[in-house]
């Protein structure tokens, strides 16, 4: 298998320091809005990774975090007048519910920053001792960047002076201007934590360093995690500063490989709420199947900048129906799984860090053969046992394919609609039974006045939206 590396700029053979054991460590969302596609894409994009590692053997460690603690929270709860963990609750539920509507699987842990305080005052002190971290007069704690020869390593940035000047926070007491915080005193009343160091609040980039140490990092291994991954707008500062903590608070550097995503534009404008343009998940899922966006927004390579537009969206879904349409064809037929040329090639495509053009030009050929053998005639047994046992894999290693076929082509349809459908196919059954055509006919006509196709096949009757 092989990664490209952010960090080195390269594409690496992927070796991890365990035999046969992957240690992965996304950061998460901070839970005080909804989610948008950029959190979106990034969820996809290692939901994708973590299903590639686990086709090819490894045993997946996959964590990634829930920013609970965070300046714009206690802002929310401040104009909302609503308890913190009622609003990180609330977010928290809403981004696993729309994240399973993508078909993205939770991780195997995923550490709230309110749960692992002990563990940041833990890093905080290590830093502290080592001589790289110091408190000031007001109680703050920032990192000293001087003390780290390697900083601005992992994003090989050089910061001018102008930066210098826009990266100052308020604290005059800051011994660097890219110095950054560990612990944030707190004298106001406002929402604070207890701690050795008085009463305050952790920095953002503390949590991740203090939760992989936590729950991923072993002894004597070179390497926190194996792989860390997130948005590439997380480079830096963020996943610098991450860096910094762990290696000088510690005995091992962060991770051994570094994967980030592309950014999110909307109509050619990189996703940004600044700009009024941030389009929100659940909007986006109210309009197009969870799956549709899944298929759209893994179509394009990870490292690329993805830019959303309702006309590719619309093509894409196009591609993706194709799958479900040949499902259609072999829809109740029952299979053994068996290990096709076909799931190895595009193993091995995926495996190219995740060249997605290549498999999905996979797929569509494969599709197509099936397609055409099928129009011949003849039974065909081993060619529909072998595509169902691709279509199974399909969904298995990129979550495209999952659902009922018959019931992907009811999207668009409301509940109720639904419920109605239903009602009136059962009484044309029933109908059908008594062989009362008549009314049979009748009720064909009633259901088709929904704007829906109607199929009759062994399995049953089944409809979908034209």
């Amino acid at each position: 298998m092989y990664i490209y590396d952010s960090v080195q700029k390269t594409k690496r053979e992927f070796i991890p320091q365990e035999s046969g054991k992957v240690s992965l460590y996304v950061c998460g969302p901070t839970v005080y809005d909804d989610a948008h596609l950029g959190h979106a894409k990034s969820a996809l994009v290692f939901d994708l990774l973590s299903r590639v590692l686990k086709a090819n053997g490894y045993e997946v460690v996959y964590a990634r975090n829930i920013t609970d603690i965070d300046d714009k929270i206690i802002k929310k709860a401040q104009e909302s007048g609503k308890e913190i963990k009622e609003i990180t609750d609330f977010y928290t539920n809403a981004f696993h519910e729309e994240m399973g509507k993508l078909g993205v699987i939770r991780p195997t842990i995923e550490p709230k920053a309110t749960e692992s305080l002990e563990a940041m005052f833990a890093l905080i002190q290590k830093l502290l001792d080592n001589k790289h971290a110091y408190k000031t007069s007001q109680g703050d704690i920032y990192f000293d960047t001087s003390s780290d020869s390697q900083y601005l390593k992992l994003s090989h940035r050089i910061q001018d002076e102008n930066e210098k000047k826009q990266r100052v926070e308020s604290s005059l007491e800051k011994k660097n201007s890219a110095d950054f915080a560990l612990w944030k005193s707190v004298k106001d009343g406002s929402i604070s934590f207890e701690s050795s160091f008085g009463k305050g609040r952790p920095g953002w980039h503390l949590e991740c360093s203090a939760m992989i140490e936590k729950h991923l990092a072993k002894p004597n291994q070179k390497f926190a995690v194996d792989i860390h991954g997130g948005g590439a707008d997380l480079l830096f500062p963020h996943h610098e500063n991450e860096a910094a903590q762990t290696r000088c608070a510690t005995n091992h550097a962060l991770a051994a490989y570094w994967m980030h995503n592309g950014f999110v534009n909307i109509e050619g404008e990189k996703m940004s709420k600044s700009i009024g343009n941030s389009f929100f998940l659940k909007d986006a899922l109210k309009i197009y199947d969870g799956e549709v966006l899944r298929f759209y927004l893994l179509s394009t390579h990870y490292r690329s900048n993805f830019n959303f537009n309702e006309e590719d969206l619309l093509s894409s879904k196009k591609r993706l129906d194709k799958i479900y349409r040949l499902k259609k064809r072999l829809f109740g037929l029952s299979f053994e799984n068996v290990k096709t040329s076909f799931q190895n090639a595009l193993l091995e495509t995926l495996s190219d860090d995740l060249n997605i053009s290549a498999s999905l030009a996979l797929i569509d050929e494969m599709i197509s053969h099936a397609n055409e053998t099928l129009d011949t005639a003849g039974k065909h047994k081993e060619l529909k046992h072998d595509t169902l046992s691709n279509l199974a894999y399909i969904e298995e290693i990129l979550g495209f394919g999952v659902k009922n076929p018959y019931k992907y082509f009811q999207f668009g349809v409301d509940e109720e609609t639904k419920r109605k459908i239903d009602m009136l196919i059962k009484q044309r059954d029933e109908a059908k039974k008594a062989k009362d055509f008549a009314s049979s006919d009748a009720l064909r006509n009633d259901i088709l006045a929904y704007g829906v196709n109607l199929m009759d096949t062994p399995q049953g009757t089944f409809w979908e939206k034209i």
